[in-house]
């Protein structure tokens, strides 16, 4: 196996992070950074650590949000947003959700792009006490139905388009929603049901004190979709603010002087967590990118903001290999330091294109929507091995377990040996609960395990390496065959862009594995190319693990958080219900397409 070797030469600053040993030995919860201290009596807010108490301090004139969009010629303009005036307008947002009768434990979703009204809107509603629940704004009216639904939404922030697209034909439905405020510097009251943000935003003012909160309050609410049934609506308290201070710290490195770009939107647990939450706690810049997918303009972008930290997908990565090394070449980024992928497993070749082709490796990471933070990861200061999620963080025990028959699991001690990835409860961001469905969220957890439900091998080093989703295994003569590892193989190949692997039902060994890929630029699918790239698997995987049938696609489905749903291609191909499918990328008339990030 090939290693990435680290060493001091390699640390452009000195990281975080450099004992892995000796600091998760020492590493103890009840000792981490208190950023709400401030507060006194016990409080614990996670909008009074992201802004309130850098208003009055030094990072106050520093930009907190810089908004980067793009002209016709490819020229980028900004608007910032320093710690003081962001704190002004939450503040404020707060006094206005006050003025009409929101208050502690009250929701409040958003549906909006990446706009900075977004944002005042999550950081004025946990003040408030509220609690925040992010939707994307390509989502369609059934799905964001559902949400609201689900989660007995009081208030939508919206903007007039998708009001008029997508709200207002179900608004009839939301039974529970008192308040829709539309965020269009122009909109009034003059529109039935509605409120105008701006207008109610200009006549409060900014003497809002924070709503007392504790660690145990709750805060956020994200929905995440199963391979069945409605979506699950993870619920998180304030104190997973300690969680994402200290992951901001440790596995994405961040430094007082960063320049740092999550390209993950809000509306998924990434966007909120890393892309909203944590910069702002180390007191960093964060750039936000308003428009969707462009990969010039994304290069452009980390040369000229002079990135220094770059958290994003397994997806967009492929996405810029898949427009060429040449693209890239046009641009230099000697500020970038660091660069981290989360979403889905990002296999081996993806890490060494980011050495040759950017000048670092790309290093993933490991968490869910239900562990509110990231889990598992490679760091700065550390050994890579490309394709391995990493190991795990100071604060989190991983082991990898077996489910058994009566309900229980046994933990696995010897190395590269498949399980789940099970977590010992503790760590600050852990959901507390699926929402009205306690059935569910009970069997999420044994024997003092969370279950995660990713089947995931350790080596002798503590390298976790992700082989699926324990619904997503296939059996085939006696073998379990994980997706990612035929993925893998397959996208090593020079003409693959991405790759989707499934199991098929076959009376003899149970199931076959099917492969669906799609090519780069300049490839042809052909019965040639489809021999060749058999050839290759079977010759990288063996003939009991390699895909006996590959399909070619034009693209394969994604959530909007960038994974492949491997179980929408499978209920496709054998005529099955598709469940849900909401969090699905979509292009239609009224809607851009989303960035996978």
């Amino acid at each position: 196996m090939t290693v990435i070797h680290k060493t001091a030469e390699d640390w452009r600053v000195v990281p975080n992070f450099t004992d892995y040993d000796k600091t998760r030995t020492a590493f103890d919860w009840a000792n981490a950074p208190d950023v709400c201290a401030g507060m006194g009596d016990g409080g614990c807010n996670i909008a009074y650590a992201a802004v309130d108490r850098h208003a009055d301090g030094p990072t106050a004139s520093r930009t907190a949000l810089r908004f980067v969009s793009a002209a016709e010629d490819g020229t980028l303009t900004t608007r910032d947003l320093s710690y003081a005036e962001l704190a002004s307008l939450a503040k404020r947002f707060t006094n206005v959700l006050r003025a009409v009768g929101i208050t502690k434990g009250d929701r409040v979703f958003t549906l909006m792009g990446r706009c900075p009204e977004l944002y005042i809107t999550i950081l004025g509603a946990l003040r408030n006490g509220s609690v925040v629940s992010p939707l994307f704004s390509a989502f369609g009216p059934e799905p964001i139905a559902t949400r609201l639904d689900i989660g007995e939404a009081d208030v939508l922030v919206t903007t007039k388009a998708l009001y008029d697209r997508k709200i207002a034909k179900i608004r009839d439905r939301l039974t529970s929603l008192r308040h829709v405020f539309i965020v269009d510097s122009h909109a009034g009251d003059d529109e039935p049901g509605t409120l105008g943000f701006w207008r109610r935003m200009d006549a409060a003012t900014d003497d809002a004190p924070i709503e007392h909160t504790t660690a145990d309050d709750p805060s956020l609410l994200h929905f995440t979709s199963g391979t069945t049934g409605t979506p699950k609506g993870a619920l998180h308290v304030h104190g997973a603010v300690t969680m994402h201070y200290v992951t901001g710290q440790y596995a994405l490195d961040l430094h007082d002087d960063d320049i740092y770009w999550c390209t993950a939107d809000p509306g998924w647990v990434t966007g909120m967590s890393y892309g909203v939450i944590s910069p702002l706690l180390h007191g960093v810049t964060s750039i936000v990118d308003e428009a969707e997918f462009d990969a010039e303009r994304w290069y452009r972008i980390l040369e000229t903001e002079r990135v220094t930290v770059w958290y994003t997908a397994p997806t967009a990565i492929r996405m810029l290999i898949k427009a060429g090394p040449e693209l890239a070449a046009r641009f230099r980024f000697p500020s970038l330091r660091f660069i981290a992928s989360v979403g889905e497993p990002l296999n081996a070749e993806a890490v060494w294109w980011g050495k040759r082709v950017l000048g670092l490796p790309i290093h993933d990471n490991w968490w869910q929507t239900e562990t509110g933070g990231i889990m598992v990861a490679n760091t700065p200061a550390f050994d890579i091995k490309p394709g391995s999620m990493g190991r795990p963080l100071p604060g989190v025990e991983a082991s990898v377990v077996r489910r058994l028959d009566d309900g229980t699991v046994s933990v696995v001690e010897e190395p590269d040996v498949e399980g789940e990835l099970a977590l010992k409860p503790g760590w600050p961001s852990m959901f507390r609960e699926y929402l009205h469905q306690q059935e569910r969220y009970d069997k999420s957890f044994a024997n003092g395990f969370y279950l995660s439900g990713d089947l995931v091998k350790r080596d002798a080093d503590g390298y976790f390496w992700f082989v699926g989703r324990a619904d997503d295994v296939i059996k085939s003569a006696g073998h379990l065959i994980g997706p990612f590892e035929v993925e893998n193989a397959l996208t090593d190949h020079p003409a693959v862009a991405e790759a989707a692997v499934i199991g098929m039902p076959d009376p003899t060994v149970g199931e076959v594995v099917k492969a669906f890929v799609t090519l780069k630029d300049g490839f042809t699918a052909d019965e040639e190319l489809r021999l060749a790239l058999l050839g290759h698997a079977r010759k990288r995987l063996g003939a009991a693990v390699a895909p006996k049938e590959i399909e070619f696609a034009d693209a394969l489905p994604h959530t909007r958080s960038g994974k492949i749903m491997r179980r929408l291609l499978k209920a496709r191909e054998l005529g099955l219900p598709e469940g849900d499918i909401s969090t699905i990328e979509t292009k239609d008339s009224s809607d851009t397409e989303a960035v996978p990030s």
